[in-house]
């Protein structure tokens, strides 16, 4: 079995398996490291204006969609060798193949207020093998729902990963 054919089988067999992951309670401070690395210094004068009169701060509008990990995040030993870390790499470990993002597509909800507590439920959605002109690949859909420990979700994100041969491999285009 090739690689590209291991990710395809991989990846069948957890279709529609949702995981959950603790993304823990989200802070000022986290909207506000966000929002500085946008240059939004208007969000984060709001944002501390209104947590010093104790009002409810309520999190820049893509916080959750472009937060790729809720950990430290990987060393960069521990990386794949096209840039991922693991989490962003499903059903590739171990295989000689590269990816790329697709596209994405986020459904803004509701907006997670600063000292609420968030979870991310993740799975794939579906796994095709497609052929293009540079040749074969897998084409990946997953989608995460971020929803309040009260079950209402928040955001969700559909995306599309494509999974190709490593450059390298035998048999690569």
């Amino acid at each position: 079995m090739n690689a590209l054919d291991e990710v395809l089988t991989r990846a069948r067999s957890l279709v529609d398996r949702w995981e959950d992951e603790d993304c823990g309670t989200v802070t000022v401070k986290d909207f506000c490291r966000y929002a500085a690395a946008l240059n939004d210094a208007d969000y984060i004068d709001r944002a501390r204006k209104r947590e010093a009169t104790g009002e409810p701060v309520e999190a820049p509008v893509l916080f959750l969609a472009a937060t790729m990990s809720w950990e430290d995040g990987p060393p960069e030993r521990e990386l794949r060798p096209d840039g991922l870390a693991t989490r962003e790499s499903p059903c590739t470990a171990g295989l000689p193949v590269r990816q790329v993002h697709g596209g994405q597509t986020v459904r803004l909800l509701r907006a997670p207020v600063a000292g609420s507590r968030v979870t991310a439920s993740r799975a794939v959605t579906s796994a095709e093998r497609k052929q293009g002109r540079s040749g074969p690949f897998v084409l990946l859909g997953l989608t995460t729902r971020f929803t309040s420990t009260d079950g209402t979700e928040l955001t969700a994100v559909d995306e599309t990963i494509v999974v190709m041969e490593a450059l390298d491999s035998p048999g690569a285009a």
